[in-house]
């Protein structure tokens, strides 16, 4: 979004859903902190940037509520004010709202005690942090009610809200692999090569790799390379856009055959440039590349 705030700060009833806005937004790339002092606000802005943000532009989220020590919510609004006025920050306040009866539910759901009621019914607790927090609410630039939202519907909102221009698009990776040396970890698609031909046993293609031409020409050859290769590309970019929507930081498309040199490798390369010209970022890994090629490891020992 064009008006993404540069500071926002989320607040809310207990029990309304700040954890799972928090945790989306960093997932979205966002600076956050949680129970910050606004008093220590510039001293924050002005430390060191985090190791490994290079981006100047990097939104901030601040989670505000009754556990953030000096809370006042008439000291924040004028303190923002005058931050704003200070610095031309655009600072923007998000308030979570939920029906006393859900928050209640939910108290008694996961057996945790309201913040303002150690020793009360979590009903007390919750009409105290409503009355406490109503100059907040009412000052909000923008107000979420999470009564019937689940945890999972409300990340999907705030995705749409703040997720900028790419929309929270997630770090694609497309590797591959030799199955005789293992499935990677964290592969989410898993596509299997071993059904091609297999450049390997052709003397003279065998010292080489799927980044050769003579290689990649060999595995494109077979006969049902063409019509499974393109196959799997439309899976892969139906798939992606889906995993996007539903938040998932990380996809890892890993493309195998037995060695990891040959076959895989080509096909990697292809699949690779296919989602760039559809329009995504893909990095490319060869997990298994630099290995040397062996016959026992492509399921067969060599006679005398």
């Amino acid at each position: 979004m064009s008006n993404r705030p540069d500071i926002l700060l989320v607040t809310g009833l207990s029990g309304a859903g700040k954890s799972t806005v928090l945790k989306t937004l960093e997932d979205l790339r966002w600076e956050v902190v949680d129970n910050l002092p606004l008093s220590l606000l510039e001293r924050l802005l002005d430390a060191p940037r985090p190791r490994g943000v290079e981006d100047a532009a990097q939104p901030l989220a601040i989670g505000l509520g009754p556990r953030t020590r000096d809370f006042d919510p008439e000291r924040v609004v004028a303190s923002v004010r005058a931050l704003q006025e200070r610095h031309g920050w655009q600072i923007g306040t998000l308030f979570l709202d939920c029906s006393d009866a859900e928050l209640e539910r939910r108290y008694a759901e996961t057996r945790r005690r309201h913040p303002l009621a150690a020793d009360h019914p979590a009903s007390d607790g919750i009409a105290e942090e409503r009355e406490l927090l109503a100059p907040l609410r009412a000052w909000a630039s923008r107000l979420i009610d999470t009564t019937n939202l689940s945890a999972h519907a409300l990340a999907g909102e705030i995705r749409t809200l703040f997720g900028g221009e790419d929309g929270g698009e997630s770090t694609l990776q497309v590797m591959s692999f030799g199955f005789s040396r293992g499935l990677p970890r964290h592969a989410d698609l898993v596509f299997d090569m071993r059904f091609l031909r297999n450049p390997h046993w052709d003397p003279a293609l065998r010292p080489g790799t799927g980044l050769d031409p003579d290689v990649a020409a060999y595995v494109a050859a077979d006969p049902a390379y063409e019509a499974a290769v393109s196959r799997i590309e439309e899976l892969i970019g139906l798939l992606l856009p889906r995993y996007q929507a539903e938040g998932k930081s990380y996809v890892t498309v890993a493309i195998g055959c037995t060695g990891g040199r040959h076959r895989s490798v080509h096909v990697t390369e292809r699949i690779a440039q296919w989602l760039r010209e559809h329009g995504f970022s893909p990095t490319v890994l060869h997990r298994d590349l630099a290995t040397a090629p062996q016959d026992s490891r492509e399921g067969f020992v060599a006679g005398p």
